[in-house]
């Protein structure tokens, strides 16, 4: 596992300079970059939008949350899937970054995270529609530790609250909301409604991940980050004594009341040899949507490890996106029309 995560972490530092051209582009795209979207406790929180150059009005959006095990990477481990989405289908994509676990002094909380998470959603809808963008046709997706994210926002976006994470029960702040709304206001009104969902090879549980070691010093993700290791809530907060605060923060399908509230239909993925997010990991997730009638599907590609959807040539997965994407794009593609009507 250790020499696993060595060529992973390789790859980060890298950014990926061996990046490989993407599948051949059926159209251009106008990007825009590095555009800060919030700037919580002074960090300022940035993404990138690529808008199909096509004669399509008002697109939907797909908004990206990276991975990198809540430690590593910012957004440009996603510019590859975003750039060859946006130039091969009429969605526009936005690829966000978000605080990590090392961030602001070594602060940042899995809370504050999904709060990020939510906000650059909420911060979509509010100004999508200067890039040509649809606000009522949003779709997420995100990798890893951003499939967390992503499955976040699906699963708790009526979770919230204007106390955060200070007051029992436990809520969350969006880091953007719309000028004059709160967060109740927001919850409300469900805006944080999506569309559609893509999950790759997605990571669920944090109740989990410290209850195997994940706070600890010889997690190696804290070395490579360069940060020390700590308890995700602070010294004060354990999984031992307060383990509410990481379930809360767990995407689990039966935090919602599946009566009245129905999700948007997923597509759910993971390579046939991810041995960090398992294939049976992704089935018990599966079914547990449709125990609740949520409309969802999954598959599982072969010859595929962990993290094959990030940018450029990479040794963990023995080559490059733009041979080990497919098909996996054109299925996301396909997902996004028919949800989409394109």
């Amino acid at each position: 596992m250790n020499t696993f995560y060595a060529a992973l972490f390789r790859a980060c530092l890298c950014l990926m300079v061996l990046a490989a051209p993407s599948a051949l582009a059926a159209h251009d795209i106008k990007q825009v970059e590095n555009i800060v979207w919030a700037s919580p406790a002074g960090f300022d929180l940035t993404l990138d939008i690529a808008v199909p150059q096509t004669d399509t009005p008002a697109k939907p959006v797909l908004i990206i949350f990276h991975g990198g095990g809540w430690l590593l990477n910012n957004q440009s481990i996603m510019t590859d899937l975003a750039n060859s989405i946006a130039s091969r289908s009429d969605v526009i994509t936005v690829n966000v970054n978000y605080r990590l676990l090392i961030d602001v002094n070594n602060t940042t909380t899995p809370s504050q995270m999904v709060e990020d998470a939510m906000g650059a959603v909420l911060w979509v809808k509010d100004n999508i529609h200067r890039y040509g963008g649809n606000p009522n046709k949003i779709a997420i997706t995100g990798d890893s530790a951003g499939g967390h994210l992503a499955t976040m926002v699906t699963l708790a976006g009526r979770q919230l609250s204007s106390s955060g994470f200070t007051e029992e029960p436990l809520g969350f702040n969006p880091t953007y909301r719309p000028k004059g709304m709160t967060a109740e206001q927001i919850a409300q009104q469900d805006g944080l409604k999506l569309q559609a969902v893509i999950l790759s090879y997605p990571a669920f549980s944090l109740y989990e991940a410290a209850r195997n070691g994940f706070e600890q010093a010889d997690n190696p993700f804290w070395q490579w980050a360069g940060g020390e290791a700590r308890g995700m809530f602070g010294k004060h907060i354990s999984v031992e004594n307060q383990p509410h605060y990481y379930k809360a923060v767990s995407a689990d399908p039966y935090m919602i009341n599946a009566k009245d509230y129905a999700l948007p239909p997923q597509f759910v993925l993971v390579g046939e040899q991810d041995n960090l997010t398992t294939p049976t990991s992704i089935r018990q997730y599966v079914e547990q949507l449709h125990a609740l009638d949520q409309p969802a599907q999954m598959k599982v590609y072969a010859d595929r490890g962990h993290g094959f959807l990030d940018s450029g040539c990479n040794d963990y997965n023995n080559g490059c996106f733009a041979e080990l994407s497919e098909p996996t794009v054109n299925d996301m593609i396909s997902f996004l029309n028919e949800v989409f009507d394109l």
